[in-house]
């Protein structure tokens, strides 16, 4: 049984998010391939062959495969499909738009966001926002999976020695084009693979606010900066920042929620947190039935009290 990984990268490092993929395939069991397509990606590459318990690396380098648009790779991946018994990707936004159109042009049904592997055909993925947990067993010859990344350790970077060999590039088959990334600079750690997150609510008030109040909490635990949809909505920062079900699924080890009433929407995205620490000044708010730290509190005096005693 072999099983083919889809590499998410920038075309210079392989993203963390492909690590927790590669893991749900050694939880599944077979030989392991991961597929990097790209252009001028030969560190990528380089960087996924010694990801342990990976065998092989595929390599398709072409200029058309540099911005990976969902056509072109979801093409690549079904010409490179025979064989596999399993396909999987990092339930990211690369790996949502790609992978059910290889499921559409290999004709079977898509096992999406799994977060447990029971046997090699049998699944485990939340649905009704994370509510509630189904298993789900496919009969498909090929499995297309994505794996949400919360639901698996990542793989060890190093310690593998999987050989690398090329694959010829299909087309372009020009159906669409990259006009143009606006890409979000932070000195701060990235959101989904963050140990630590502080994320604001409506209960912010404003955008003012949330950059007053949080950011040197932030600063002193060096956490990154998270939101509810609500805050999103009402403008106080961009929708990078967002967690929920509509947003970024984050389990860190320590999760500050301040001022966020706990709408299903957001627990869906950060209730795996280890430990979830929540501040409102509403104590009915939703919030608190998943915390494991509650604080009944104006947050405008209790953020500043906690930051000054840190």
């Amino acid at each position: 049984m072999s099983l083919l990984v889809i590499a998410e990268h920038d075309n210079a490092s392989l993203k963390a998010a492909t690590l927790n993929a590669v893991t749900a395939a050694a939880r599944i069991g077979g030989e392991i391939h991961i597929l990097v397509a790209g252009s001028g990606c030969g560190a990528v590459a380089e960087q996924a062959a010694k990801v342990a318990g990976v065998a092989k690396v595929r390599v398709a380098d072409a200029a058309h495969y540099g911005d990976q648009t969902a056509e072109n790779l979801a093409a690549l991946i079904v010409a490179n499909a025979a064989g596999y018994t399993h396909i999987l990707a990092a339930a990211t936004s690369n790996g949502k738009n790609t992978l059910p159109r290889v499921a559409a042009l290999l004709d079977v049904a898509q096992i999406s966001e799994i977060i447990s592997v029971v046997d090699a055909d049998t699944f485990v993925r939340p649905i009704y926002a994370g509510n509630a947990m189904a298993t789900v067993k496919s009969a498909d010859a090929v499995k297309v999976i994505t794996v949400r990344t919360t639901g698996f350790d990542a793989a060890a970077a190093t310690g593998g020695a999987a050989t690398v060999e090329a694959v010829a590039a299909g087309a372009d088959l020009g159906q669409s084009k990259l006009i143009g990334r606006e890409l979000t600079k932070s000195a701060r750690p990235e959101l989904g693979a963050a140990k630590i997150i502080v994320s604001g609510g409506r209960g912010m008030g404003s955008g003012e606010n949330y950059h007053k109040v949080l950011e040197p909490l932030a600063d002193k635990l060096g956490a990154a900066m998270g939101a509810s949809r609500a805050a999103v909505d009402a403008g106080f920062v961009p929708n990078d920042y967002q967690v929920g079900q509509t947003g970024k699924i984050v389990a860190p080890q320590l999760y500050i929620a301040i001022g966020i009433s706990g709408a299903i929407q957001h627990l869906a995205g950060m209730k795996d947190s280890k430990v979830i620490v929540a501040i409102n000044k509403d104590p009915d708010a939703p919030i608190f039935q998943v915390a494991d730290y509650g604080l009944v509190a104006d947050l405008f005096a209790a953020v500043p009290e906690l930051t000054a005693a840190l």
